[in-house]
């Protein structure tokens, strides 16, 4: 069985997420059932589906029920980074066409211009904490109807883009309509695409879950059952005390991480138990040969790459394969293609740099607000985020840089 709400209903006892900050942890039927109160609330202050709703959020159990309220009800979501500033925040809340945001205490502060820019609604406004001009999270779904809400669709992502030029643009898709119980198959995939299926793992997250990749895996992880333990704060060490004391076997990484990881004596990380790990999957920013080498003489042949975009994407490869080719970011995946092309738009021969263009596929999307940069990145069904890369003899893709000049920390742009 697949699908998260499918899986709730059969087995609701069973944990879905775990906090390890404050050892708070939630059961499938009980995360479902808050998803469901977030959605009834919503409806009734007047949302409707292919609203926009954002979050200005750190990692917890309320930012995944909110997200999960979104993505069965037909919404939006737009995750914000934390790390904005108050004009920057203001920009996405406004340029999203946001009807409702929620945040914390700690980051409320940051939001009330952005939302007084947007006109949310004050009844729309809500804060896990307490905060001035916002509503209680807590109070607000308290008493509110934990049943399966009616007219239940399919939700998506909105994520912003950064780029060298202009202000983050809003990737936005089209609405499929489709059940969000039929639909873990799409939002498995991610997982799928290594191999990675059934119920038996437990994920960590370990990245603000702002970022596409860490909602994406989160999302995944949870459509097949699996655990998901969420990290707010990074430390290394940390990291390795959650992996000995939950039995972690997935997780999702950048380069920044296996940095401050490989810094830690080998005498020290030998004290650790990692042997459940069976994926750590990382993109996100390039990874250095030497870098990815010395993670894999450590932890075993784990580590499973992909290349793409918050667009859509894109390329896999395994631990085996990359140590044949190092430096490598792989081979298409199954419903993907990628091509090389000149500054004229002519396919280049294997081994000749140009720029990379990715198959858009069934979840095809615009630019939101912006037709002239949707224009610019699409070419007969492809798309680019200007990347420039080649095509060894066997077919896997090399990255060397970006078309412009752009700064990648910590995986964000």
């Amino acid at each position: 069985m697949i699908g998260f709400w499918n899986i709730a209903k059969v087995d609701p006892k069973k944990t879905a997420l775990v906090e390890t900050f404050s050892d708070r942890s939630v059961t499938r039927g009980e995360l479902s059932e808050a998803t469901n109160k977030i959605v009834h609330v919503l409806r009734s202050r007047g949302i409707k589906t292919s609203d926009v709703i954002a979050a200005v959020m750190d990692n917890s159990i309320e930012a995944i029920e909110i997200f999960l309220a979104a993505m069965q009800s037909g919404l939006y979501f737009v995750p914000i980074n934390y790390h904005l500033t108050e004009n920057e925040i203001a920009h996405i809340l406004t340029d999203s066409d946001a009807k409702a945001v929620f945040t914390t205490a700690t980051f409320a502060y940051k939001v009330v211009s952005g939302a007084d820019s947007a006109n949310i609604s004050s009844d729309l406004r809500f804060s896990v904490g307490d905060a001035e001009g916002f509503i209680s999270f807590a109070n607000a779904v308290k008493d509110a109807s934990g049943s399966e809400p009616e007219d239940r669709s399919m939700g998506l992502m909105m994520t912003y883009t950064s780029g060298t030029t202009g202000k983050p643009k809003g990737i936005k898709r089209p609405p499929s309509g489709a059940s969000p119980d039929e639909v873990g198959e799409i939002w498995s995939h991610p997982m799928r695409i290594f191999g990675i299926e059934g119920e038996n793992q437990t994920h960590l997250i370990q990245s603000p879950f702002y970022h596409t990749a860490v909602l994406v895996y989160a999302n995944a992880s949870l459509q097949y059952g699996h655990e998901v333990v969420l990290l707010n704060e990074w430390d290394a060490e940390s990291v390795l005390k959650c992996i000995e004391k939950y039995r972690v076997t997935t997780s999702h990484m950048v380069p920044t991480h296996f940095h401050r990881l490989l810094k830690i004596p080998q005498a020290q990380r030998a004290k650790y138990d990692t042997s459940s790990v069976q994926y750590l999957i990382h993109g996100a920013a390039p990874c250095s040969v030497e870098t990815k080498t010395e993670m894999i003489n450590w932890l075993g042949p784990v580590l499973y790459e992909y290349y793409g975009a918050s667009e859509g994407g894109g390329t896999t490869v395994n631990s085996i394969d990359w140590l044949k080719y190092p430096g490598t970011v792989g081979l298409p995946w199954a419903t993907a293609k990628i091509k090389i092309l000149d500054d004229h738009g002519n396919e280049v021969p294997k081994g000749v740099h140009g720029l990379v263009w990715m198959l858009s596929g069934a979840f095809d999307f615009k630019y939101h607000k912006s037709p002239e940069k949707t224009s610019l990145s699409k070419r007969d069904g492809f798309f680019t985020v200007g990347d420039i890369g080649h095509l060894n003899e066997q077919g896997f893709l090399f990255l060397h840089g970006r078309a412009s000049d752009i700064i990648i920390t910590g995986g964000v742009n």
